[in-house]
């Protein structure tokens, strides 16, 4: 390809150089672009409805809380103490229905303390007491609702009235589950329970109270304006709300098409795929969604009742095809602004590589006349006034030169002859003599490397003679005493050099400034250097500080041992626990500081090799940190020991040993 390119004339060289970028990397640009375009709105369709859905699931939220707070408020009212007071149950009917009405309930009831049945508020509750749905755990003392799903004959004795709008017929589905059912007969209630207390603490009944959520279109309608309220979506696209009792549509503003259309779809059912995502792996689903007749961009949340079971989701979703024609007419467009800009260039470019080669072209066939002898051939003036047109006209001022000195360089040839051949002579004697300059050079270097090279065994050999003087004694040494001295000054400069480089290589060994530390505030500054690691997990303090003595060793070396400690211990920690940090006098007169978590403890592997250095189970870890720590404290003579706990609880134990007076003070 390479070469195909170099045989190619001028013209075709520019043309190459000017459509390429223009034919290959222009279009490459603009794939790039629309392929990011693309992604970058699908993300924000998506983001947008995850926020329609976190909407949708706070009102949810807010209205289980005030199905709560009504239940609450009816258990706390005097007027229901007061008629606890009396015997007559059938009073009670005309109070639960005020409530009912007052608090917006579709159903009250009253029940014993051991769960019973008591009264309804459409009659006491004397033969349906068997059949109603016992007092749920999630009501049970709690003053905040959850969702329970209901047999038919549990809702019939809680709400008899509401009997016709719990059934829901199923709807043939495009992409459902398969499914024997033809009907859906359950209810889907929000249900809510408040203990009955006496001034005196005596539990004298439980009020239950819900809310029916089957074709309760008011509450879904009111979703659905919060979420989508008028004019919040551009394009004509619109937006829907729905409530599934398992898969199946009881509260919805999606219609139907065909010959029921503008019917609600209540009694559809949502797609398989969904289905299990939602329903049978507790994803949250964001995805577009065909919802009946239409592709939506939707959100499927999982509703799960009081025993924690999924029970049911909670949807929103809005009209895909508007957006998607605006996400199409952007794309073209940007395709189109590409092929014009790419079209433009293309001309510009062309107009302006043609400036160029057509002067080139010329002087190249001047030059091709000239060669076949026509010295008066010339370029003559051309169009352009840039490089090109300033060496077409320079090549023929040469081409002037050239025809009037022609006839001297004949003359000159034969004298510039002579005068080569004598140069070649001069130059080859100049190279012989350069070489053995460069010779003579190079022996001088090697002889000075020898001798460098020598002096180093020399220094060997006097080194080994100190030894010699040792094994003589003081008598004969003596004798040799100036031979000796200069043996001497060589050991104290290579002694000089090593405590150099050991300096450098190893600071650590070279301890800081020793005083006595109180070990309970040294605990309490490191856990103010670790707080931000703290703050972002669920770990529990425990402080239990007994020491009564004050070690000697440098504050900051043991500050850093012990924030060293406490960072393993947070990260052995990733999902809370107990954090235990202790000191004690020891028997050694020293002090005892305990660092104690309840992460998963370390294995026998681990313990054999711990202190090692380059020793790590952490993917971003050294393995240094704990070689480190225990040198720091050995070098005042302490030490880390490391366990698992032995007081029953599951984690790690790293126990740093100070002496009351540290080595070496």
């Amino acid at each position: 390809m390479i070469r195909r390119f170099e045989r190619l004339p001028i013209r075709g060289k520019l043309l190459a150089l000017v459509l390429l970028p223009l034919a290959v990397v222009l279009p490459l640009l603009g794939v790039i672009l629309l392929v990011w375009a693309n992604l970058a709105f699908d993300n924000l369709l998506i983001t947008k409805v995850r926020a329609d859905l976190a909407v949708a699931h706070g009102y949810f939220e807010r209205v289980l809380g005030e199905v709560g707070a009504s239940a609450a408020t009816v258990a706390d009212s005097n007027a229901l103490h007061l008629a606890l007071a009396r015997p007559d149950r059938e009073s009670l009917v005309p109070l639960l229905r005020r409530f009912k009405a007052r608090e917006g309930l579709d159903f009250v009831n009253l029940r014993a303390p051991d769960g019973t049945l008591l009264v309804t508020d459409h009659a006491p509750a004397a033969d349906g007491a068997a059949s109603a749905p016992p007092l749920r755990a999630a009501a049970e003392g709690a003053r905040r609702a959850g969702i329970a799903v209901l047999a038919p004959h549990e809702f019939a004795a809680l709400a008899p009235a509401l009997q016709a709008r719990v059934a829901v017929p199923l709807v043939p589905t495009r992409n459902a589950a398969p499914t024997a059912r033809t009907q859906e007969d359950r209810a889907m209630v929000v249900l809510a329970g408040a203990p009955v207390v006496a001034p005196d603490g005596r539990l004298l009944a439980h009020v239950q109270a819900g809310v029916l959520l089957n074709r309760n279109l008011p509450f879904i309608d009111h979703i659905n304006a919060i979420v989508y309220p008028e004019g919040s979506l551009p394009f004509g696209s619109r937006g829907t709300a729905t409530l599934f009792l398992d898969d199946v549509r009881i509260s919805t503003n999606v219609r139907l098409f065909g010959a029921e259309a503008g019917h609600r779809a209540i009694g559809t059912r949502v797609s398989q795929t969904v289905r299990d995502a939602v329903l049978g792996r507790g994803h949250t689903w964001l995805d577009r969604a065909f919802v009946v007749s239409d592709w939506y961009v939707s959100g499927y949340l999982p509703l799960a009742d009081g025993a924690g079971q999924r029970v049911g989701m909670l949807y929103v979703g809005y009209l895909e095809q508007p957006f998607m024609l605006l996400k199409y007419g952007v794309l073209a467009a940007i395709g189109l602004i590409f092929f014009a800009v790419m079209v433009g260039a293309a001309l510009v470019s062309l107009r302006a590589a043609r400036s160029i080669f057509g002067p080139i072209e010329r002087m190249a066939q001047t030059m091709q006349r000239v060669q076949g002898g026509a010295l008066e051939a010339r370029v003559g003036p051309v169009a352009s006034s840039d490089e090109v047109g300033a060496l077409a006209a320079h090549l023929d001022r040469l081409l002037d030169a050239i025809a009037a000195q022609t006839q001297a360089l004949q003359r000159w040839n034969a004298e510039l002859d002579a005068k080569v051949a004598e140069r070649t002579r001069e130059l080859a004697a100049a190279q012989r003599q350069l070489v053995r300059s460069e010779k003579l050079a190079a022996v001088g270097q090697l002889t000075a490397s020898i001798a460098h090279e020598v002096n180093n065994p020399i220094a060997v050999i006097q080194g080994n003679l100190d030894l010699a003087r040792e094994l003589m004694g003081p008598q004969a040494a003596q004798r040799v005493r100036a031979e000796l001295k200069l043996v001497d000054e060589q050991v104290e400069r290579m002694r000089l050099i090593v405590t150099q480089l050991l300096q450098f290589a190893r600071p650590a060994e070279y301890a800081g400034y020793i005083a006595e530390v109180d070990t309970g505030q040294v605990l309490h500054d490191s856990l103010v250097l670790v707080a931000h690691l703290l703050s972002r997990t669920r770990i529990e303090r425990v402080l239990d500080f007994a020491a009564t003595r004050r070690p000697q060793i440098n504050r900051n070396e043991l500050q850093q041992v012990i924030v060293n400690l406490l960072v393993n211990a947070i990260q052995a920690m990733p999902e809370g626990g107990t954090l235990r940090l202790a000191t004690r006098d020891n028997a050694e007169g020293g002090v005892d500081v305990v660092v104690a978590d309840t992460g998963p403890g370390l294995d026998a592997a681990l313990l054999a090799e711990l202190f090692q250095p380059f020793v790590t189970h952490k993917k971003d870890g050294t393995g240094l940190g704990l070689w480190i720590s225990r040198s720091i404290v050995e070098r005042y003579g302490g030490d880390i020991r490391a366990a698992n706990r032995s007081d029953g609880v599951r984690g790690a134990e790293f126990t740093v040993v100070l002496r009351g007076e540290a080595a070496g003070a």
